[in-house]
């Protein structure tokens, strides 16, 4: 199996990332920048998943180019329906700009008086996949579910703790990881990758 840097420096996202594939690809090997001494933050500045996942695969691929490495680098968010899709793209900025950088207690109060109904929501990952030669795939995974009224759990990161998986009683923050990696955004994008690897 071929080895897959991971396009992207942060440790929640490798961490998941790890777990996805190591129930998808055991014997695939990841590895993160810092692993193959590479020091580069990519200017998110696209105007949507995609552009965004591609501007960093690109960058973290050129950085690596000659080390026969494939590299995989994803963008994510969460949509909100009764909030017009927000945060969307701009979902890790909504966290850092919350109060006290709590972006599940500023979603919960922009919600407040909305009923369950119209708390529909959506995780949506782009993950974008450069294999050593330059050829680019794309592929998307999509988790819809609701808006809670409070937070559980203590799995995950980002809106875990709020969201509720589907129709049913868990938030995604309750899951165990082997169970949400199976069916969240990201692992539904991850399987497709992998997939496309073994073609």
């Amino acid at each position: 199996m071929p080895t897959l840097l991971i396009a992207s420096n942060n440790a929640h996202k490798h961490q998941e990332l790890r777990e996805i594939f190591g129930v998808l690809a055991p014997a695939l090997r990841l590895v993160t920048p810092r692993e193959i001494g590479l020091s580069l933050d990519p200017d998110e500045s696209a105007d949507s998943y995609l552009g965004n996942a591609l501007l960093k695969a690109r960058a973290f691929a050129a950085a690596a180019h000659g080390k026969g490495l494939w590299v995989i680098a994803d963008d994510s968010g969460l949509e909100v329906d009764a909030l017009g899709g927000r945060p969307g793209l701009l979902s890790a900025r909504y966290h850092r700009q919350a109060p006290d950088g709590d972006g599940c207690a500023a979603l919960l109060t922009e919600l407040r008086g909305v009923p369950m109904p119209g708390r529909t929501a959506r995780f949506r990952a782009v993950i974008v996949l450069i294999d050593p030669s330059g050829a680019e795939q794309a592929f998307t995974g999509l988790c819809e579910g609701r808006i809670g009224h409070g937070r559980r759990g203590l799995g995950g990161f980002g809106f875990d703790p709020v969201f509720l998986v589907g129709t049913g009683p868990r938030m995604m923050a309750e899951l165990p990881p082997a169970e949400k990696n199976r069916i969240s955004h990201r692992g539904l994008a991850a399987a497709q990758a992998v997939a496309a690897m073994d073609d």
